[in-house]
C-alpha cells in the first residue's frame, strides 16, 4: 500500500470511529462495542468496514461482540462518508408470480457475496407504481437498480439517468437499453411456439394469455407467425395479470364455450406455466384426451412442470442466470469496470414433455 493510501485509509478509519462516538441505530454504540472487546474504536470500524485490514482472529472476536451486545452500525453514516449505499434496489411486478422469483433470489445471493444488500419493490400489474417506487428507493441513494422490463415512463426514465448510477434491464430485450439489459426475446418467444405447434401438423392454434405487456408482445408475435402460415385464425381467451392457475382453467373453460366443438383448438400456448396447469386440469375434467385433442405448452420453465401428468411442456427460461448475470454487470460496474457486452441475450428454449 503506498503512503497516499494508508494516509486515506487512516483518515477513512478515523471518521468511522467518529461515527462510533455517536448513537447506532440501536442503544450500543460503536465504542461501546470497542471497550468490550478491548480494542479501539478504529480497529472495530476496520472490522465493520475494512475487514481486510485487520487479522481473522480480530475479526471474529470483534464480531463476537458486535452479535452478544447486538450492536447495529449506522451504515447511512458510513455509506455518507464512502459514497456508497451498499444497496441495489430490485423493482419486480410481483413475488406471487413464481417465474420471478428464482431470479430475485440469484441477484440477491450473488450481490450478498459482494458484501450489498437488495431492496426490493413490488411494482405491480400494471406497473402503475414504477414512478412512485423509484422516487423512494432513489432517495435512499442506492448503488444500482435493477428494472423488470424495459417500458418507463418518461419521468421514469428522467429519474433513473439523472440518477448517474448503474441500472439493468431485465426480462426483455433490446438494442437500446437505458443503460444494461439482461433478458431474451419475447418476440421469438410467441413466433417460435407458433412454428413448433405448426411444424407438428396442429391446425387450429390457442392462446391463453395475461394482459401485462411481455405477455402482448408474445400474443402479438404468436398471432402473427399463425397468420403468416395461413392457418386458421388464432383463438384467444385473455385474463388480468398476474396469472393463476385457477384463471388457466377459467380461461380453458370460457374459450371451448364460445366455440362449436369442431372449432375449439387442437394447440394452446398459455402465457405461463401456472395457466398451462390449470389448462391441463380443465381438459382433463372435460375428458380431453392430452395431447392427442389438446397439446399445451406453457412459459417459465417452472419445476412443478416436471410433477405434473403428463408432464407439461413449457418454453424454459433460464431464470437463475437472469438474476446471476445482472448482478455480476452491477458489479462490474460499480467497480469501475467496462461492460463489453451492454445487452446479454440469455436465451430460451421449448421443452417437449408429456403434454406435446
Amino acid at each position: 500500500m503506498t503512503a497516499e493510501r494508508k494516509r486515506k485509509s487512516a483518515s477513512n478509519d478515523r471518521r468511522g470511529a467518529d461515527r462510533g462516538k455517536q448513537r447506532s441505530t440501536g442503544s450500543v454504540t460503536l465504542a461501546d462495542v470497542a471497550k468490550l472487546a478491548g480494542v479501539s474504536p478504529i480497529t472495530v470500524s476496520r472490522v465493520l468496514n475494512r475487514p481486510e485490514l485487520v487479522t481473522q482472529a480480530t475479526i471474529d472476536h470483534v464480531r463476537e461482540v458486535v452479535e452478544r451486545t447486538g450492536y447495529t452500525p449506522n451504515l447511512l453514516a458510513g455509506g455518507l462518508a464512502s459514497n456508497r449505499s451498499r444497496l441495489v434496489a430490485a423493482i419486480v411486478p410481483s413475488i406471487t408470480n413464481a417465474i420471478f422469483v428464482e431470479a430475485t433470489q440469484a441477484l440477491t445471493d450473488r450481490l450478498w457475496e459482494a458484501g450489498y444488500q437488495v431492496l426490493l419493490g413490488l411494482s405491480g400489474y400494471p406497473a402503475a407504481r414504477e414512478d412512485a417506487l423509484l422516487a423512494a428507493v432513489l432517495s435512499r441513494r442506492p448503488d444500482a437498480i435493477y428494472l423488470t422490463g424495459i417500458n418507463h415512463s418518461a419521468q421514469a426514465r428522467q429519474r433513473l439517468l439523472a440518477a448517474n448510477i448503474p441500472i439493468v434491464e431485465t426480462w426483455d430485450l433490446t438494442p437500446t437499453p437505458l443503460d444494461m439489459l439482461v433478458g431474451f426475446s419475447h418476440q421469438e418467444v410467441g413466433r417460435s411456439v407458433a412454428r413448433h405447434f405448426l411444424d407438428r401438423g396442429y391446425k387450429r392454434l390457442g392462446l391463453i394469455t395475461a394482459d401485462d405487456e411481455r405477455a402482448v408482445v408474445r400474443r402479438k408475435a404468436y398471432v402473427e407467425e399463425v397468420a403468416r402460415s395461413g392457418a386458421a385464425p388464432v383463438q384467444i381467451a385473455a385474463v388480468p395479470a398476474p396469472s393463476t392457475l385457477a384463471l388457466g382453467r377459467q380461461a380453458l373453460a370460457d374459450l371451448l364455450g364460445r366455440l362449436p366443438k369442431r372449432d375449439w383448438p387442437d394447440a394452446v400456448f398459455c402465457g405461463s406455466d401456472l395457466m398451462a396447469h390449470g389448462v391441463l386440469e380443465e381438459a382433463r375434467a372435460r375428458g380431453i384426451d392430452v395431447p392427442r385433442k389438446l397439446a399445451i405448452i406453457g412459459f417459465g420453465g417452472l419445476e412443478s412442470t416436471e410433477h405434473t401428468t403428463p408432464q407439461l411442456s413449457t418454453v424454459r427460461i433460464d431464470r437463475h442466470a437472469i438474476g446471476y448475470r445482472a448482478a455480476d454487470v452491477i458489479l462490474e460496474r460499480i467497480a469501475g469496470r467496462a461492460t463489453p457486452n451492454k445487452v446479454i441475450d440469455v436465451g430460451f428454449a421449448i421443452v417437449d414433455r408429456g403434454t406435446t
